[in-house]
């Protein structure tokens, strides 16, 4: 296995993920009885099939940062689905609410994966409509508290044939009884300095993944903290804890990138 600790220069990266071509369209669908709203992104310029990725955001759910972190995923290589496990309606007010929201879903994982997994369903349902996905080639991404959804989804044993994690909140299962049926290689790209999950979780998270037979890569950014891929974490009050980082999530992007184009092999170009 794999582990990499990176020492950062001050090195810019070129944004320009997005293209004029880019589909966003709202899903909505029901679970139960209440209303829930994912997205499908996807550059509508590109012609034939391509891989899927099925991406859990933070808790601020479906809005304008995670439709950005879908669009800079999805470039010309990726139709991406954002799943939505909060609700059509969900729009917190500040962190109090988004923290109570997050508790909820993470604190009772039959309501995590009945709805990760319904998200699931709809985004093969509305790829396969369109016919814009190849359905032996899905990939996972989560990113905060996302990523520990997303692991806990996989580890029921979805079809997922790799995932990535960004500064993943909770890498350990809310069902550490549970047997790990995680099918595809794991990419762990995390802060090396996160106050929120310190090494040791991860490390946790790697010693649970060798013993399910899974393959993984963890990527330590150094002196990087907690929701680094977050734009909106730009507080000097809270940047020992979270911080947003340009730099680090765009070698983080390039990351996953390579680490799914080793498993895909999509086509050369594009973002």
């Amino acid at each position: 296995m794999q582990r990499l600790v990176i020492a950062l220069a001050a090195l810019a990266f070129g944004a320009g993920t997005a293209s004029a071509k880019m589909v966003e369209q709202r899903i909505p669908y029901e679970i139960d009885g209440k209303k829930f709203s994912g997205a499908l992104v996807y550059d509508d310029s590109v012609k034939g099939k391509r891989p899927a990725i099925f991406m859990e955001p933070d808790w601020a759910g479906v809005g304008t940062k995670a439709m950005a972190q879908a669009r800079a995923v999805a470039g010309k290589h990726y139709v991406v689905f954002v799943a939505d496990v909060f609700g059509a309606d969900y729009a917190p007010k500040d962190v109090k609410e988004m923290q109570a929201a997050m508790n909820v879903v993470h604190g009772d994982i039959n309501l995590s994966r009945a709805r990760g997994g319904k998200a699931y369903d709809v985004m093969m349902a509305e790829t396969g409509k369109r016919g814009l996905i190849d359905r032996g080639k899905i990939a996972g991404i989560g990113f905060c508290f996302g990523g520990g959804i997303l692991l806990d989804l996989a580890r029921e044993g979805r079809d997922f044939n790799a995932l990535s994690v960004f500064h993943v909140t909770f890498p350990q299962s809310a069902d550490p009884a549970g047997a790990a049926k995680i099918k595809g290689p794991v990419l762990v790209l995390h802060g090396a300095d996160d106050p929120v999950t310190p090494r040791k979780a991860i490390a946790a998270l790697e010693d649970e993944l060798d013993a399910a037979k899974v393959k993984w890569q963890t990527v330590l950014f150094s002196g990087t903290v907690h929701s680094f891929t977050d734009v909106s974490a730009t507080d000097p009050a809270g940047f020992r804890a979270q911080r947003y980082d340009p730099v680090v999530t765009q070698r983080s992007y390039a990351m996953m990138r390579d680490f799914f184009a080793g498993i895909f092999a999509p086509a050369k170009g594009g973002a």
